[in-house]
């Protein structure tokens, strides 16, 4: 079971960098990519390798290099995003707890959680990152019409 709860912030951080990638049209550094996150260039490479090893983002060498995607945004779920940054030992089973509250704390949540994110997962197969890219579209077109003249590149929560 892959806990969403666990890496939300990470997925969020993730689909934020390969949108901003689709958008680009042209490599982006980690750098770049840092910068749009707000953090620094060794929590992207760490992040990108894992895509990297899904196939999503391959790096380019050399002058005007970076990471770039490697497949068709409708061709990627966020669940498919969600399972290439997943911690795989996040979910890993504890050791059998010697605390009978913490054993009968467990038995009460497991269910219900796995069944939480079976549900979950379930709706984030259903979405690819061309519908994210779309809705982000769309919601740039509305906020460039209500914004006319503004030169910042993408609106943010102070514009």
């Amino acid at each position: 079971m892959i806990s969403y709860m666990k890496s939300k912030g990470r997925l969020s951080a993730v689909l934020h960098a390969l949108l901003h990638m689709s958008g680009r049209g042209a490599p982006m550094t980690s750098e770049a990519l840092a910068e749009c996150l707000h953090t620094n260039a060794v929590v992207v490479r760490r992040m990108m390798a894992g895509l990297r090893d899904a196939g999503f983002v391959v790096s380019e060498r050399g002058h005007g290099g970076g990471w770039v995607l490697a497949r068709d945004l409708s061709t990627v779920t966020l669940l498919d995003v969600q399972m290439a940054v997943a911690d795989p030992t996040a979910d890993a089973p504890a050791a059998l707890a010697e605390c009978l509250v913490e054993r009968a704390v467990h038995k009460a949540l497991d269910a219900s959680l796995h069944e939480a994110t079976e549900l979950l997962n379930k709706r984030l197969a259903q979405v690819t990152l061309a519908d994210l890219a779309k809705d982000f579209h769309e919601g740039m077109r509305a906020w460039q019409a209500a914004h006319p003249g503004h030169v910042h590149g993408t609106p943010h929560a102070k514009d």
